[in-house]
């Protein structure tokens, strides 16, 4: 299981996803929206799997503090640059302990995915519940569904930015019941040249009731609105 990314295709990694048209600010004002809906009055917010910092870039406007969790020591050193005020500290979802609470705790992007199996899932959810105060919220973006997977199906962007020409191809087979995706990326850069990057994640294809169960099991209440934020929904959940 592939929980990192590292090196260069770590400094890709936002060039390709806003050439694609992802909008974190966006996201992060749906989430913001989300989370005081619930919480009315929510101050200080945790990112876990964080990535290179884009959503705490702009969740750093709404929240009066914010938090992060990255397993990749190269998305981290971004994620810092980035966030300079925020505390972002190296761990793993599973087992991560900052040893105190915030009002939300997020996890975006399908990094749950990269769980293998219900007590990976159980162990994440309820490390992010821990972190929170009775009353405080979760949300989760999942990965697709085994019955909303396409096996087979390739993705593919091109993006110009900061001098370099990125191609960016991926290819999602269904493996043992996860998701077995191939992502090759072409990066041309003038006087020097074009280089190949392959990277491999495995992820995991839960259910619906999987991911309810663990909110659940961690003593959270849970709902799935399914056209918040991203093409596969959000689960959000309260601290009873």
């Amino acid at each position: 299981m592939n929980l990192e990314y590292s090196g260069d295709i770590a400094r890709l990694y936002d060039l390709v996803h806003q050439g694609k048209g992802k909008d974190y600010r966006a996201e992060a004002e749906e989430l913001a929206a989300l989370v005081t809906q619930r919480r009315p009055g929510a101050r200080s917010l945790l990112d876990v799997a964080c990535g290179t910092g884009m959503h705490l870039r702009h969740l750093g406007d709404l929240f009066e503090e914010v938090a992060g969790v990255e397993v990749s020591p190269d998305m981290l050193a971004i994620a810092q640059r980035r966030n300079p005020e925020a505390g972002i500290h190296r761990g793993d979802m599973r087992d991560f302990a900052l040893g105190r609470r915030f009002d939300a705790v997020i996890c975006m992007f399908s990094s749950i995915g990269h769980m293998r199996d219900q007590r990976e899932l159980d162990a994440a959810i309820g490390r992010f519940a821990a972190h929170l105060p009775s009353g405080g919220v979760v949300i989760v973006d999942p990965w697709w569904f085994p019955e909303t997977f396409t096996p087979g199906y390739v993705g593919a962007s091109l993006v110009e930015a900061e001098g370099r020409t990125i191609a960016r191809f991926s290819h999602s087979a269904l493996e043992d019941g996860a998701t077995r995706i191939d992502v090759d990326y072409l990066v041309g850069v003038p006087g020097e040249g074009v280089r190949h990057l392959r990277e491999t994640h495995r992820i995991t294809l839960f259910g619906r009731a999987q991911y309810e169960a663990a909110f659940t099991a961690a003593g959270l209440s849970v709902e799935y609105l399914p056209h918040a934020a991203t093409d596969r929904g959000l689960f959000v959940g309260v601290r009873a």
